[in-house]
């Protein structure tokens, strides 16, 4: 199974969301923020640093409840703009 490629948008949300779970991460530590939310420190790495720009639903409502943010907030902050 190919992958299709990612849009420069789909990278660009991926980067946004990365950097919003870095900011609410703080001076928590990635493997302790993962371990709350059942995923591997390197998954979080991989999500904050832009590398899995696209994780699964669940592995951000896992990040999301870990780290105290609501899924409303997420998406309106990493949401594309739409155009009026």
């Amino acid at each position: 199974m190919v992958r299709t490629p990612l849009t420069p948008e789909e990278r660009e949300r991926g980067e946004q969301l990365g950097q919003l779970l870095r900011e609410a991460r703080g001076a928590r530590s990635m493997a302790a923020v993962a371990a709350v939310a059942g995923i591997s420190a390197e998954t979080l790495r991989k999500i904050e640093t832009g590398r899995a720009p696209t994780p699964a639903f669940f592995t951000v409502a896992a990040l999301a409840q870990a780290l105290g943010l609501s899924m409303d907030d997420l998406v309106a902050r990493c949401a594309p703009a739409v155009a009026a």
